[in-house]
């Protein structure tokens, strides 16, 4: 088995030509400071609605190298999280993140077929699926929300037989299906993206890492590993990095994900009957989330992995053999059909978790913008707030520039050390409850209450 931080997806393409790294100092209309899906949206949008702007893109490795290539793929809306949306900002404007949320799937799909862009744009839906008594009905709020709004078609309940047509486990019970869904190759869009945003005058500085952002003579500077860029407007999309960054220090957690992928084992699908290309997840907390892919492999993560001390992951959030082993029976325990079949790659990755495990954008001032916070859903919303960012940049008052995930009331993390350490007691006793829930046993009340900590503070868990 390779296992190594890049991952399967990126492995499959040739390695790109890195652009030139930035140096000396720049002038430019807009700075993206990002290269991943975020910073490549919001670059592309600023360009198409403003192509005689200087519009710089720069990025610390090579853009999509990060997290956007190794992904799990998962092109999701967003109504799973219709209930959260609805307690922070009311009826209407739920509806309409989730609406828009929705809008950006169908856009990347559309975007990749016009652009021609072959990242493997699949609308297979996806399962929410139960494997434990405790698991049972976790979708019951969500689409109790989405009856009293009129939007119940959007998330369908789906007993064991149902399920089983579509994709059967031994470990499944029932399932929640919501149909807008697909998959991508996430390297490929990634890819795609940084082509298209070459072809399209975006000046892309690449191995140009960020070293801090200030004022002069009131406009922002990005100042970067050998130069710096003053700009009129500057987007931050940084990911779990902009824990680094004033402001934004006790606005989200790192926390990491490993991933593995099999051969390609069509007689498998074909046995369990997942054919279909739904992409699929459990209930828990730290979930598992599981897809096919083109040539017929089974591609499975785990969102079990540790906490990140501020915005160093050290490697470990990528290479991390004890937990890609743990993946791995995780893995075989749904399928046991893999039982003589190969895992062939291994990776991880880090992950920027918001209080809310909502998408955030926030202002740093009046012409500083930063968004994060996917919480591990990020493919298809960063389409969404990358158009927003855009908008944002350009002091536009159009339609993607006000949604109610722009500056919403603030929910904080504790600062480190503290972040750190009740973050990993926090991730260890949710690990104890999940595992003991899914023996059947019933968690002590030490565990319960230790899980119950981030709600009692205000950090919401789960979708």
């Amino acid at each position: 088995m390779r296992h190594d931080a890049h991952g399967f997806w990126i492995s499959q393409l040739d390695p790109p030509e890195p652009r030139p790294a930035l140096s000396g100092e720049r002038r430019a209309d807009a700075v993206v400071v990002g290269g991943g899906y975020t910073g490549m949206w919001a670059a592309w949008w600023l360009k198409q609605r403003a192509p005689d702007s200087e519009v710089v893109l720069v990025e610390a490795d090579v853009c999509g190298l990060g997290p956007s290539g190794r992904n799990g793929g998962f092109c999701n809306s967003m109504w799973f999280s219709l209930p959260t949306l609805v307690g922070r900002v009311g009826d209407a404007a739920a509806l309409e993140v989730c609406r828009a949320a929705e809008s950006s799937v169908w856009t990347i799909g559309e975007w990749c077929q016009e652009q021609g862009v072959d990242a493997r744009f699949r609308h297979g839906g996806y399962l929410q699926v139960s494997t434990c008594e405790a698991q049972d009905g976790t979708w019951e709020p969500v689409h109790r929300e989405m009856a009293r709004l009129g939007v119940a078609e959007l998330g369908i309940e789906l007993n064991l037989e149902q399920l089983a047509q579509r994709c059967a486990s031994p470990r499944f019970r029932a399932a929640a299906r919501y149909p807008a869904a697909a998959t991508v190759d996430p390297a490929r869009l990634a890819a795609g993206l940084r082509a298209r945003l070459i072809e399209s005058g975006v000046e892309l500085f690449e191995r140009t890492p960020m070293r801090r952002l200030r004022q002069k003579g009131g406009d922002p500077v990005v100042e970067l590993e050998g130069g710096s860029v003053r700009a009129g407007q500057v987007v931050l999309a940084t990911g779990p990095a902009l824990l680094a960054v004033r402001g934004l220090r006790h606005a989200l957690t790192a926390t990491s994900s490993h991933m593995v992928v099999t051969e390609p084992v069509p007689d498998v699908l074909e046995e369990i009957g997942w054919t279909g290309g739904e992409c699929i997840t459990d209930s828990r907390a730290m979930i598992h989330y599981f897809r096919t892919t083109s040539d017929d492999r089974i591609a499975f993560g785990w969102g079990g992995g540790g906490v990140i001390y501020g915005s160093r992951a050290n490697g470990k959030a990528e290479v991390d053999p004890a937990m890609v082993r743990q993946v791995e029976a995780h893995l075989r325990s749904f399928f046991p059909q893999l039982e003589d079949r190969a895992v062939v790659h291994a990776w991880g990755g880090p992950i920027d978790v918001s209080p809310t495990h909502l998408p955030v954008i926030r202002s740093l001032g009046d012409r500083v913008h930063a968004g994060f916070g996917y919480t591990g859903n990020g493919v298809g919303p960063s389409q969404m707030i990358g158009r927003t960012l855009a908008s944002l940049a350009l002091d536009s008052s159009d339609e993607y520039a006000a949604p109610a995930l722009v500056d919403p009331p603030a929910s904080l993390v504790p600062p480190e050390p503290f972040r750190y350490v009740g973050g990993s007691l926090i991730r260890k006793a949710m690990l104890r409850k999940e595992r003991l829930e899914e023996q059947g046993r019933r968690p002590g009340p030490l565990t319960r209450a230790v899980c119950g900590i981030p709600e009692r503070v205000g950090i919401h868990v789960g979708r």
